[in-house]
C-alpha cells in the first residue's frame, strides 16, 4: 500500500538533521559481534534488494509525497494460483492476442515475471538477482529485435518510396515515348501519302508520255509510208 512520506507543511522539519542512532551495546539484542545479521537487518536487506530490483513508485498528491514499495511478504501456493488466474483475467479483459506481436500481452507477462522475481527474491536473494539478469537480458534482446524491426520497416518504406518514384519516372518516360511514337507514325503517314501522290502523278505522266510517244511513232510511220510511196512513184517512171 502507498505510504505518506512528507507533507508540504513539514518542509522545515525535513531540513533538520536527525540525531545519530546509538550503536547497540555488546550483549544486547541487535548486536552484530557474533557476525550474524539480526532478523530486522535481514529484512531490511531483502527490502533493499527488492527496491533495487523493483524501484518504489513516487508521486505527489495534494502537496503530499507518496511512495509505494513492493511487498516483502512471502508468497504462498495460493498466491501463485491467484497470480495465474489474474493473468488470465487481465489477458481476456484487455483482449490480448494469443499469437504474434502483442504489446498488451508482453506488458502483462512482464508484470507477472516481475511478481515471480519478487516472490523468489524474498526466499532467496541470489536466485532473484539471477532472475533479474535473465529478465534484463530478455528485455535487451527484445529491444534489439524491435530496433532491427523498426530499421527494416524504415528501409522497406524507403525502398517502396524509391520504387514509387521510379515508377512515376517510368510512366512519364513511357508517355514521352508514346508521344514520340505518335509523331513518328504521323510522319510515316505523311511520307506515305507523298509517295502515293508522287507515284500516281508519275504514273499519269508516264501514261501521257507513252500515249504521246505512240502517236509520234504512228505519225512517223505514216510519214515514212508516204515518203516511201512518193519515192517509189518517182523511181518507177525513171525505169520506164
Amino acid at each position: 500500500n502507498p505510504k505518506l512520506v512528507s507533507r508540504s507543511t513539514d518542509a522545515k522539519a525535513q531540513r533538520k538533521q536527525k540525531s545519530p542512532q546509538q550503536s547497540p551495546a555488546p550483549g544486547v539484542p541487535g548486536s552484530t559481534r557474533d557476525g550474524k545479521l539480526p532478523p530486522l537487518e535481514v529484512k531490511n536487506q531483502a527490502e533493499d534488494i527488492l527496491n533495487s530490483i523493483l524501484p518504489p513508485r513516487e508521486w505527489t498528491e495534494s502537496g503530499q509525497l507518496w511512495v509505494q514499495q513492493v511487498s516483502s511478504t512471502p508468497a504462498t501456493r495460493l498466491d501463485v494460483v491467484n497470480l495465474q488466474e489474474q493473468l488470465d483475467i487481465r489477458l481476456q479483459q484487455r483482449q490480448a492476442r494469443e499469437t504474434g506481436i502483442c504489446p498488451v500481452r508482453r506488458e502483462l507477462y512482464s508484470q507477472c515475471f516481475d511478481e515471480l522475481i519478487r516472490q523468489v527474491t524474498i526466499s532467496c536473494a541470489e536466485r532473484g538477482l539471477l532472475l533479474l539478469r535473465v529478465r534484463d537480458e530478455i528485455r535487451m534482446t527484445i529491444a534489439a529485435y524491435q530496433t532491427l524491426y523498426e530499421s527494416s520497416v524504415a528501409f522497406g518504406m524507403r525502398k517502396a518510396l524509391q520504387a514509387e518514384q521510379g515508377k512515376t519516372d517510368m510512366q512519364r518516360k513511357i508517355e514521352e515515348l508514346e508521344e514520340e511514337k505518335k509523331d513518328l507514325e504521323r510522319q510515316v503517314n505523311e511520307l506515305k501519302s507523298k509517295c502515293d501522290a508522287i507515284e500516281k502523278r508519275e504514273a499519269e505522266r508516264r501514261v501521257v508520255e507513252e500515249k504521246k510517244h505512240a502517236e509520234e511513232i504512228q505519225f512517223l510511220k505514216r510519214t515514212n509510208q508516204q515518203l516511201k510511196t512518193q519515192l517509189e512513184g518517182i523511181i518507177q517512171p525513171s525505169k520506164k
